[in-house]
């Protein structure tokens, strides 16, 4: 192999890697507020919609794209959380286990 061909390869390869991660992003299922893990831990898709009376320490300040588990950006709409596994939450949710971000 020449130090040419060689050279395209790994870009070809770096360039499908990082297509291949984006397209395994956009594939994760977003979280059901139904779903058992969700329910457990009052998760909500919309922060507004926490019901005050269960969670008296809830502020609707509180947003999964504020807390420290959120593994999105400030501004993604959905993104990942430990708490979930492969599933998302909405950057607008809530959840008992919010964290603020340092």
């Amino acid at each position: 192999m020449t130090q040419s061909n060689r050279r395209v390869f790994m870009m070809q390869l770096a360039a499908g890697s990082a297509l291949l991660a984006a397209s395994a992003a956009q594939a994760q299922a977003k979280l059901d507020e139904d779903d058992a893990q969700a329910t457990a831990v009052g998760y909500k898709h919309d922060t507004t919609k926490v019901d005050a009376k269960k969670f008296p320490k809830h502020d609707k300040a509180q947003k999964c794209s504020n807390c420290q588990l959120y593994q999105g950006k400030v501004t993604d709409a959905w993104g990942g959380c430990p708490l979930f596994g492969a599933k998302q939450v909405a950057g607008n949710g809530w959840c008992s286990a919010y964290a603020k971000k340092a």
